[in-house]
């Protein structure tokens, strides 16, 4: 009889094919001990005898909100502020044209979107608001940053603002200090985002196989870290949604670990991992 935690290759392919129709993540056999490690916790929480009947579970409308617990076992989220900091210098100068823009045109006031798609645990949203407010610096605009992602465990941590201040090691003391209250008491060892940068982030589940879900477009759009889980075709598909998404003259960010090299796109090429429409 096979034990519980053993997963055998059919259950995988099963529980792989799933995943990959869900939300684009491409399960190669490399995966099946993660997926083993990750997925046997909610076994055991779930008291599920076997990967096979939790594979049936998850498959069925009662299943539903066990299927969006998977999907937040596989997913991978590591990030920190301010990481790939050369992104952040650019979006600087992109204000800076914004606001050089709006000097030509007097009586309009700057706006800003900008969408952070597979946002995690809110490092980076938060990272773009406190860049963008330094390059206002004061300057009237109205700034609204769309961040969304397919876990709703990292959306909780993400919509706090909460984090532990080893996280904040890499920040400048100047931004420390004027962005983040320091924790007391219950919350020593933890600092928290201060309401004017949350209140420029709204977060939001969105599964990137999904349609486009806003009316309106974006003028910067950040993707990171997040296309290397897929497929060829599934990149071009999603690539494209972003593409469209944009406004014209509008920027897409990927990680510097990515390419859109010898995917069908209509981007075009700025500096490693930035394109522009």
């Amino acid at each position: 009889m096979m034990n519980a935690s053993e997963l055998s290759d059919h259950d995988f392919e099963r529980i792989s094919n799933l995943i990959y129709q869900q939300c684009g993540i491409n399960l190669h056999d490399g995966k099946k001990e993660l997926v083993r490690t990750r997925l046997g916790r909610r076994l055991r929480e779930g008291n599920f005898r076997s990967f096979s009947e939790y594979y049936k579970h998850v498959t069925t409308r009662e299943g539903t909100d066990e299927l969006i617990m998977m999907i937040d076992s596989i997913a991978t989220n590591l990030t920190y502020f301010f990481r790939e900091e050369s992104h952040f210098q650019r979006v600087q100068i992109i204000v800076k044209s914004l606001l050089d823009d709006s000097v030509g045109q007097r009586h309009r006031q700057p706006g800003l979107r900008i969408w952070s798609a597979g946002c995690s645990t809110g490092e980076e949203p938060y990272s773009l608001g406190m860049t963008i407010k330094e390059s206002l610096n004061g300057f009237p605009a109205e700034v609204k940053i769309t961040a969304t992602d397919i876990s709703t465990k990292v959306l909780k941590t993400a919509v706090n603002g909460v984090f532990s201040i080893e996280k904040t090691r890499n920040i400048p003391p100047v931004i420390l200090r004027k962005y983040f209250q320091l924790g007391y008491g219950k919350w020593e060892g933890y600092v928290r985002i201060k309401k004017e940068i949350r209140d420029l982030v709204e977060f939001s589940r969105f599964n990137l196989m999904e349609p486009p879900f806003s009316k309106f477009k974006f003028d910067i759009i950040f993707c990171r870290n997040v296309m290397i889980y897929f497929d060829k075709q599934t990149q071009e598909n999603v690539v494209r949604k972003f593409y469209n998404c944009l406004n014209k003259g509008g920027y897409f960010f990927i990680g510097h670990s990515e390419s859109l090299a010898g995917l069908d796109n209509a981007f075009k090429y700025v500096e490693p991992s930035v394109y522009r429409k």
